[in-house]
């Protein structure tokens, strides 16, 4: 048996190279079939020091290695880097003759899911119901996650339903995995059927709810969740907090999401991140800044995901002095590899501010090719802000080669073409949209009717609302007949009545032969985003 000295010495291994010293003054010394623990023990030690040190004392075992030495080398490899390898070593398992137990399965369907390889899970499913398993609840649980990993809900369905004994975990897992495959209302009518059968939530079974009405934009239930986590005086951990904040910050309601954290009793980075984000997207970006140094201030680092934040706060408010200085810090003082997002911030913050040389030199420097969303915020800029005369073509051609079937990326190429009165070029683009059979999604809004949240959110868009449902004075825009020999300007200002409010819109023009400019001009109008609401009637 394991001496004391030598388990003494191996609680108190910290390194590699203390396990390899242990593993030296033993391997000389005869080992016996009652040793078999000492080994297991050994593995389960090396475990949290190296996983590829207790893969080595595994592998060169003089006896074969105990059931429990299996399920501890599975279970670490199914939470490491390489899930894998959990796989690998559960075909070995069979190999040798050995029957997993009711704790190898839960391991290994983990790293299945992980992997998400569903074909050997679904093998895995069918042993257990030979071997009778299936009415371990631990097993039918993970058998549901397993599922769910790999995105294939129904599957994960029968495997609820055909459960004999459900707890707390079963119906979480269940809301949770339809919440990950994007099926939010499914999980509130099964968290409806969780409370028919007098079963109590748990905090990770509200977090799993609020985040369903984040996805459906439904703030009344979430605010009955908050109500019910009051009434029910549940803690409001890292977690829960966090969610319920985020719930409220999505849904509009930034004051609310701010009481919510400052209630928190502790907050974790994701915390501080989800609300400086948060108060950047709602046009606070001010308020962000200051809660981004208060959260250094505390003595928590930022990481990527809290730049991206700030980065946007600052492009939102124009402060590219202090959005350049972000940027610097992140990468001098936090030794933060910029990503496309943080590149993304750049450009739009440089691009707003009409300072496209520089944006051009941010994309021109990227250690990666921009994405599709970098080449639309850059071109839009030079749109915005007239700036052809130094355009690279090529950017406005990779746009076009990276998504080919999205019909906004031909139309705010065509608009950057008129406004450099390339005249031929858009029109070749407006025939690629024909001929291709391109459409541009319309510019909308989502409007919430009653302001108690307790009415539905309708999606209005161009053609989509009659005029009678809209209160309006109406919308008019006057063309003035042109001939070829009238060349339009590269953008000319069009007003017009929308509400009771008055707009300026940049409408590029552009020519096309074809036509005759004594009956038609062309133009092409990208996403309106109106900073107003219209009031449904009731």
């Amino acid at each position: 048996m394991i001496s004391r000295q030598f388990q003494t010495l191996l609680q108190r291994s910290r390194t590699t190279t203390h396990l390899f010293q242990l593993h030296s003054s033993h391997r000389s010394k005869p080992l016996s079939d009652s040793d078999q623990y000492s080994i297991s023990q050994f593995i389960l030690s090396s475990c949290s020091i190296s996983i590829e040190f207790a893969r080595l004392i595994f592998d060169s075992s003089p006896n074969d290695p105990s059931m429990f030495a299996w399920n501890t080398i599975i279970r670490e490899y199914s939470k490491s880097s390489v899930p894998i390898e959990s796989v690998k070593l559960f075909s070995q398992l069979q190999r040798v003759g050995l029957k997993p137990d009711k704790f190898t399965y839960p391991f290994v369907l983990k790293a299945c899911g992980r992997c998400s390889i569903v074909g050997v899970g679904g093998t895995l499913h069918s042993s257990i119901l030979k071997t009778g398993f299936d009415s371990d609840r631990y097993i039918g649980n993970t058998l549901l996650k397993m599922y769910s990993a790999c995105n294939v809900i129904g599957l994960a369905r029968q495997v609820f339903d055909e459960m004999s004994d459900r707890d707390v975990v079963s119906w979480s897992s269940m809301i949770a995995s339809y919440v990950a495959c994007n099926c939010a209302l499914d999980a509130l009518i099964v968290f409806q059927h969780m409370k028919s059968v007098n079963v109590n939530p748990n905090s990770v079974t509200l977090v799993s709810l609020l985040s369903a009405c984040i996805r459906l934009l439904n703030m009344s239930i979430g605010e009955s969740i908050h109500t019910q986590i009051i009434v029910n005086n549940i803690g409001l951990e890292v977690a829960l907090g966090t969610a319920l904040l985020e719930m409220y910050s999505k849904c509009g309601h930034i004051e609310k999401a701010f009481c919510v954290f400052n209630s928190m009793n502790e907050k974790n980075l994701q915390s501080w991140t989800i609300m400086i984000s948060g108060l950047a997207n709602h046009g606070r970006g001010e308020d962000a800044i200051s809660l981004f140094t208060q959260m250094r201030q505390t003595g928590l680092q930022p990481d990527s995901m809290s730049f991206s934040g700030i980065l946007s706060a600052c492009s939102h408010l124009g402060l590219v002095k202090e959005g350049k200085k972000f940027f610097n810090e992140m990468v001098r003082n936090y030794d933060i590899r910029p990503t496309m997002e943080h590149y993304g911030c750049m450009v739009d913050m440089l691009g707003r501010a009409g300072m496209i040389e520089e944006a051009y030199q941010v994309i021109k420097n990227m250690p990666m090719e921009p994405n599709s969303i970098i080449l639309r915020s850059f071109i839009g800029s030079c749109k915005n802000h007239g700036h052809v005369v130094c355009f690279d073509e090529n950017l406005k051609k990779l746009l076009l080669q990276i998504e080919p079937n999205l019909g906004a990326n031909y139309v705010l190429a065509a608009c950057v073409s008129s406004v450099s009165e390339n005249w031929n070029d858009a029109a070749g683009l407006r025939a690629a949209i024909k001929g291709r059979d391109l459409k541009k999604s319309p510019g909308c809004s989502w409007l919430e009717v009653n302001s108690d949240g307790a009415g539905e959110i309708f999606k209005h868009s161009q053609g989509s609302v009659s005029s009678s449902d809209i209160g309006h004075k109406g919308l008019e825009i006057q063309n003035t007949p042109m001939s070829r020999s009238n060349k339009p300007k590269a953008s000319s200002q069009v007003e017009f009545t929308l509400g009771y409010s008055f707009y300026s819109l940049s409408l590029a023009l552009f020519w096309l032969p074809k036509y005759d400019f004594d009956e038609n001009v062309g133009f092409l109008i990208e996403k309106v985003s109106p900073h107003f609401s219209l009031k449904l009637r009731n």
